[in-house]
């Protein structure tokens, strides 16, 4: 089952669809993980050809409630993207956390943040800053945000901003405050921060974002005390994974580590008892 339902944060309304876990009617007495899905870059809940329904419904299928929402100035959401920023999206993200761990069906103890891109760097800085967040998954993630997010737009585009006020790009107005903030967060620096479980998946084929980012965002969190990193490579796989095959695959890697920490939390639980 699906419910598309509307966010508030501070004057915003935030279009939002939750997904609830097959047989989540009928087992109210058993709490759920849950999953909350970032969006990157001028993106949306839906995903590049549906990625992120399709991300939703296996996750739900396989047990988790999954909250996708549109941040502010995107999708269906109110607001405007381009004056609103990277703490903005922090916010909104934490917001979205709020609604997703007021429902007593939802166990507080597995909340995983999965952000594409740049809703990647936003899903580590979030769970950084909240900890109720335990889980993190980073697909094709930005290491920098700044310079990865001027290289999109253009230098020129940037440029425009400063000088303007404001620059287009693919319909939307960027304003130089987005482009400040995001010189405020540096996600190499933060990660070590995290104390939960990560997984990085990207493509080797990804031509906005490099893949040897991940490999670099692994040596950082494998330096932690707390917490395991796996990373999953994805040949051939493009930024957005926009073939079938690549789809299925980022997917089915995801769906297949939430299951196994899953696994594990049992087995643990047994030996504890």
């Amino acid at each position: 089952m699906e419910k598309q339902l509307t966010l508030r944060h501070d004057g915003l309304e935030l279009t939002a669809t939750l997904h609830y876990p097959a047989g989540g009617g009928a087992e109210r007495e058993e709490r759920k993980p849950a999953v909350l899905i970032c969006h990157g870059f001028v993106g949306s809940r839906i995903g590049v050809d549906r990625l992120f329904v399709k991300t939703a419904r296996r996750l739900a299928a396989q047990g988790s409630y999954v909250l996708r929402f549109d941040y502010g100035g995107c999708g269906e959401s109110g607001g405007s993207y381009g004056s609103l920023g990277f703490d903005s999206m922090v916010e909104q993200t934490r917001a979205a956390l709020d609604y997703i761990l007021s429902m007593d069906c939802v166990d507080p103890q597995r909340i995983t943040l999965l952000g594409h891109s740049l809703g990647g760097a936003v899903a580590l800085h979030t769970a950084v800053k909240d900890k109720r967040v335990t889980r993190l998954v980073m697909w094709s993630s930005v290491g920098y945000p700044f310079n990865d997010i001027v290289r999109i737009v253009g230098r020129s585009g940037y440029d425009e901003a400063v000088l303007k006020g404001a620059t287009d790009y693919a319909g939307y107005t960027l304003e130089p405050v987005f482009f400040d903030s995001l010189q405020q967060h540096q996600p190499f620096q933060a990660a070590p921060r995290f104390g939960g479980d990560v997984l990085l998946v990207h493509g080797t084929s990804d031509d906005v974002i490099p893949a040897d980012y991940s490999f670099l965002y692994q040596k950082v969190f494998w330096t932690r005390g707390d917490g395991l990193c796996d990373k999953e490579i994805i040949f051939q796989a493009d930024h957005t994974y926009s073939t079938r095959a690549h789809q299925e695959e980022a997917i089915r890697l995801t769906a297949d580590w939430l299951e196994k920490l899953e696994g594990r939390r049992q087995e643990w639980q047994h030996w504890s008892i």
